[in-house]
């Protein structure tokens, strides 16, 4: 997990098991002013939510992962539980097929770029909780 001295920055969640995707992922989203926490699996990933989640205002994550439960789990229950923190799921193996998304939930094919995360980020995000390196 990486630690910021942003103060009110918003706070990211990242989730993927390839380490250089998770170090990409979390670059991009800090570059657009989020302070990002890091996680390998969905276990992981619940654990931070469960500490974190009146902090967290966007779960990014992969769709493989190890375990038993997969992104589109993890997505599925981040809005069930936590409905105010926005989701973009991203897989460079797999579309979504109808239910796979919860509600409101953006889907990134992978690989990506800077560009289309921050399109996504800007599209899932409401307005007035983007970090100011997002609002045009």
């Amino acid at each position: 997990m990486t630690h910021d001295s942003k103060g009110d920055a918003p706070h990211a969640l990242v989730v993927d098991d390839d380490a250089l995707i998770l170090m990409e992922a979390t670059s991009i989203l800090e570059d657009a002013g989020f302070q990002v926490l890091e996680a390998m699996n969905v276990v992981q990933a619940l654990r931070i939510l469960d500490q974190h989640h009146d902090a967290v205002q966007l779960l990014f994550t992969d769709v493989h992962m190890p375990g038993n439960a997969d992104g589109f789990d993890l997505a599925r229950q981040t809005n069930e539980r936590w409905p105010h923190i926005a989701v973009v799921v991203a897989s460079g193996r797999a579309a979504p097929e109808p239910g796979d998304l919860p509600e409101g939930a953006t889907f990134i094919g992978k690989p990506f770029s800077a560009e289309i995360v921050r399109h996504h980020v800007r599209k899932t995000l409401p307005d007035e909780r983007h970090p100011k390196q997002l609002r045009t």
